[in-house]
């Protein structure tokens, strides 16, 4: 067997000789990593890739129920494995149910058996992560399933990752379907949809996915400037044609010849400059300003407009003739608030992102965050989230969770949705007018101990109590810290 480098293993063992051992035994066909303390597991764990841990119970500093029982939540893909001396099997299933390892083995272990434990628990998992892959998949067409291993894998892929945009949602994979097939074709391509969705994006997708992906893409807002500089952006000019134009310009047409152009805020433009762009659209000439002569670009027109161009057209602000030269397709990009399911596979993408360009690693996205980003109605779509989760990792520390903590003012006073439909019950529930006020009471000192990190000196002051007041009503209404009040501020070891 060729050794897979890919695979590491750490083991951690208190006793060198038996840490040893092992090593030596599966190097051969596993990068292997040694620990003797659970400090030590921490510190390699916040600095290499690790596919399987093998733990044996001797180590002395961590029980190796509490050590996997936070791994599991900080390094959930990772398989692990427990190595006890203990034969009771009521201890045993204890540990099987409080830490979900993969496997526990009791100790002591012949070497064949070891192995062949770890051979399958891996194969276990690149089984369990292709099934999750296939069954993603499941929303695309029968046809993909007929493609080999290779060309299924980059379908999968592209289908949820189409080019720059990520999501996950129903509703933006049908319109990452039909932006692909336009892309196969010419013809010129209308994206609507609010301000922060992603519309340059999907124009560069479009195009990067077209036949033209190896010649230019050009970008202009034309909501930004007067008639007389859209044109010469766009057309060009000539030496003289106006004042201040110092010298001949290409003009955007010209310029990507062969390629795409892509006109954002097209419906912001001028009657008069509908014109022109119609002309365009239907004999592709370029006259510059100032110029005697015409010249011919094949670009294709990608548009894009934050208003529905349609009831423009209605209105009698937008050409109806253009309108129809544009909406070769047209796709529309639903607002971030309409497609919830793609706001934590976003929030990930982003926090990856951003940590990987501050060179640290975020331990991952609290449960309690992810419920505040979806109850939150981001008017500003997507690039709001974006910034967001990128202030978030400027103000976490190295190997931290992004946690409420890290949460702007907006997003950290949001009221999550089932806490909403909670306050709502609490409120038309029976009872009389004390339980009631009673119920409400603790269920808005339990939300200020959560948005708090159950700080009971910050709740303590926000709600106006003395601490042993605060700390009376917590034991009155029995409430406790849930694990995401704490997971936030561990740190690896």
């Amino acid at each position: 067997m060729s050794r897979r480098d890919e695979e590491t293993i750490l083991i951690v063992e208190s006793d060198s000789a038996v840490r040893k051992t092992l090593a030596g035994y599966l190097k051969n066909d596993y990068r292997v990593l040694g620990a003797s303390t659970g400090q030590e597991a921490w510190t390699t764990l916040a600095k290499e890739k690790v596919d399987l841990i093998l733990f044996d119970e001797t180590v002395t500093d961590v029980q190796g129920v509490e050590f996997f029982r936070n791994a599991r939540v900080r390094y959930p893909d990772i398989v692990r494995i427990l190595l006890t001396a203990s034969r009771e099997q009521a201890q045993v299933m204890n540990i099987i149910r409080q830490a979900a390892v993969y496997h526990v083995i009791p100790t002591p272990c012949p070497s064949w058996h070891l192995r062949l434990l770890i051979d399958r628990a891996l194969e276990s998992r690149e089984l369990s992560r292709r099934h999750r892959m296939l069954s993603r998949d499941l929303k695309l067409s029968d046809g993909a399933f007929h493609n080999q291993t290779g060309a299924l894998t980059k379908l999968i892929r592209d289908s949820y990752e189409f080019d720059q945009l990520v999501f996950a949602s129903d509703t933006m994979l049908e319109v990452c379907n039909l932006a692909r097939k336009s892309a196969a074709t010419d013809l010129p391509v209308l994206i609507e949809g609010e301000t922060g969705t992603g519309k340059e994006l999907m124009a560069r997708a479009v195009h990067g996915f077209s036949e033209r992906h190896e010649f230019p893409f050009l970008a202009q807002n034309c909501g930004a400037l007067p008639d007389e500089l859209l044109q010469s952006e766009l057309f060009g000019h000539k030496r003289g044609a106006f004042t201040g134009a110092i010298s001949d310009r290409l003009g955007l047409f010209v310029a990507a010849d062969g390629g795409t152009v892509f006109l954002d805020e097209v419906s912001e433009v001028s009657p008069s400059f509908q014109v022109s762009l119609l002309r365009f659209l239907q004999e592709g000439e370029v006259k510059p300003l100032g110029a005697e002569r015409t010249k011919r670009a094949n670009v294709r027109i990608i548009a894009a407009s934050n208003r529905p161009i349609k009831d423009l057209v209605a209105q009698g602000s937008f050409r109806k003739d253009l309108y129809y030269r544009l909406r070769g397709f047209e796709l529309t990009i639903p607002p971030l608030r309409n497609r919830i399911d793609d706001i934590p596979v976003l929030a990930e993408h982003f926090s990856r992102k951003y940590a990987e360009r501050l060179n640290r690693r975020i331990a991952g996205i609290t449960v309690q965050v992810m419920r505040q980003l979806q109850a939150y109605p981001f008017h500003g779509n997507v690039r709001e989230l974006e910034t967001e989760i990128r202030r978030m990792v400027a103000l976490a520390g190295d190997g931290e969770f992004l946690s409420t903590e890290h949460l702007s003012d907006d997003l950290a006073n949001v009221l999550p949705l089932d806490l909403r439909r909670k306050e709502l019950n609490l409120i038309h529930a029976g009872g009389t007018l004390k339980q009631k006020v009673e119920r409400l009471e603790a269920q808005v000192v339990s939300e200020m101990l959560v948005r708090y990190r159950w700080n009971q000196s910050k709740v303590a002051k926000e709600l106006g109590l003395s601490r042993v007041g605060l700390a009376n009503k917590i034991r009155r209404y029995k409430l406790a810290a849930a694990p995401d009040a704490t997971l936030s501020r561990t740190q690896p070891g």
